[in-house]
């Protein structure tokens, strides 16, 4: 039976020099943060499991509900869906933290699916900064596209985070 459209994608980002690279940039520019996410409450054990995928739930459940609202809510529910984006973008700080503590503890290719999965992640965060800048200015319109990439790209990164929790077991911590 051959590979799934899935499997091949996770295979070629956990051999590709690319995302090699971009796990030794992340290990240069990020140390001090790396080691101080490592040492974070943020970075325990005492859940018996990493606390960065639950805290991905806020982060996406914000920014996923702006985008409804963006759709379906009209003019009325565009503030909320500004306050559900800069909610969404104060969450996505300690869920990078927490993210980036278990990167620290990785190696292989479950470093690279992660040093991909963050950097994907990064793309969507810069994505939902730039739509509450548009929406603050009073460009809906282009906050709601903006937004919309950045689900887009934030579930390509989900994909990535997903299997290395799931599929690969690298948020559990043995409890």
């Amino acid at each position: 039976m051959s590979a799934s459209l899935a499997e091949r994608v996770i295979r070629r980002v956990g051999e590709s020099p690319v995302a090699e690279a971009i796990g030794n940039a992340q290990q240069r520019v990020y140390g001090p943060l790396l080691d101080w996410a490592r040492r974070s409450p943020l970075h325990t054990d005492a859940f018996g499991h990493s606390v960065h995928p639950p805290l991905t739930d806020v982060t996406l459940g914000c920014w996923l509900s702006a985008t409804i609202l963006d759709v379906v809510g009209g003019e009325s529910a565009r503030r909320s869906a500004t306050v559900l984006t800069a909610a969404g973008l104060a969450a996505s700080v300690p869920t990078a933290l927490a993210g980036a503590g278990d990167w620290t503890e990785l190696a292989g290719p479950e470093r690279r699916i992660g040093a991909a999965h963050s950097a994907a992640t990064d793309v969507a965060t810069f994505l939902f900064l730039g739509s509450l800048v548009a929406r603050l200015r009073g460009h809906d319109g282009a906050g709601a596209r903006f937004a919309l990439a950045g689900n887009l790209v934030a579930a390509g990164a989900g994909f990535l985070g997903g299997h290395l929790a799931l599929s690969r077991g690298t948020a559990d911590r043995g409890a």
